[in-house]
């Protein structure tokens, strides 16, 4: 974990001079950089790294247990492309330096189903601001969920911010998982317990020239 692990700078302001030096902590030669925020036990992570060797993933998870799972995928496969950031995921967020993400994954967050608990859900409209900061031009950001309010929640908030677009056509294109988007145990337990997850891909807006 020491190897792998991206602290965060001193201080986290948003200025410039404070975000995090991604560059340093990657070897060089990699085409792009992309985030998952809660990995879980990360075998999406693991998959998606194995898969893209050119481009380095940095993953924030707080929880030790998935920490430890996803550090064993990067020691049996060999992963040297990988990274990990143990703190808050908007601490992390507001760390990152302006469009230095070239794709995002927040796959089946805490849907904090009770109507007290709204303003607990990852998706708000402060998250959309530094997700649109830190995405680079046409940057995905990959969302999945079994919950049906969540997954309505986050249409709507995703679709009212003005950096996004959902270039989806038909139903296949949110409730098919992309042959790139390997399963993971929560869409599986999801499944079984008769739920029907949704895969929405946004697209992050080119900015104005």
């Amino acid at each position: 974990m020491p190897e792998l692990r991206v602290p965060l700078p001193a201080e986290v302001d948003g200025s410039s001079g404070h975000h995090i030096g991604l560059q340093e902590h990657f070897a060089p030669g990699l085409t792009a950089i992309w985030l998952e925020i809660g990995f879980g036990a990360g075998e999406h992570l693991a998959w998606q790294a194995e898969t893209h060797p050119d481009v380095g993933f940095l993953g924030c998870e707080l929880y030790v247990n998935g920490i430890a799972s996803l550090v064993r995928h990067v020691n049996e496969r060999g992963l040297a492309n990988v990274r990990i950031s143990d703190v808050e995921a908007m601490m992390l967020l507001q760390a990152l330096p302006d469009a230095s993400i070239s794709r995002a994954f927040l796959l089946f967050p805490d849907p904090w189903p009770k109507k007290r608990h709204d303003k607990r859900r990852f998706v708000q409209a402060a998250s959309l601001a530094e997700f649109a900061r830190i995405l680079a031009d046409s940057a995905e950001l990959r969302f999945a969920t079994d919950d049906g309010p969540y997954a309505r929640w986050t249409l709507t908030r995703v679709l009212a911010h003005p950096a996004f677009d959902w270039p989806a056509e038909t139903p296949n294109d949110w409730n098919r998982r992309p042959t790139d988007w390997p399963e993971t145990r929560y869409g599986i337990a999801a499944r079984r317990a008769g739920g029907r997850p949704v895969y929405f891909t946004f697209c992050r807006r080119p900015r104005a020239a």
